[in-house]
């Protein structure tokens, strides 16, 4: 995904405007995100396009890619409990 964006932004030309591209970016990520949360209370996978958001999100901005750190840590942490359920 890194070398499509990385393309699209020089296609563009934005690697040469960042107010622009992290405008852009912001505007593209909060629009999936929010399309995920419509997707919690309507059918469709909002659990896969929640993160996909914050994926956009991160590309541009620290705390996007914080926030899909913790997460990441929070996944691992539960399958690690939920394996141990198991073989007990």
């Amino acid at each position: 995904m890194k070398k499509f964006l990385e393309r699209l932004i020089a296609r563009f030309g934005l690697e040469k405007k960042p107010r622009l591209r992290k405008t852009i970016v912001a505007i593209v990520g909060v629009s999936v995100i929010l399309i995920g949360i419509v997707m919690i209370v309507l059918p469709g996978p909002a659990i896969l396009i929640i993160p996909l958001g914050l994926a956009i999100l991160a590309t541009e901005f620290a705390w996007a890619r914080r926030v899909l750190k913790r997460g990441k840590i929070f996944i691992d942490k539960a399958k690690r409990r939920a394996r141990k359920a198991v073989k007990s």
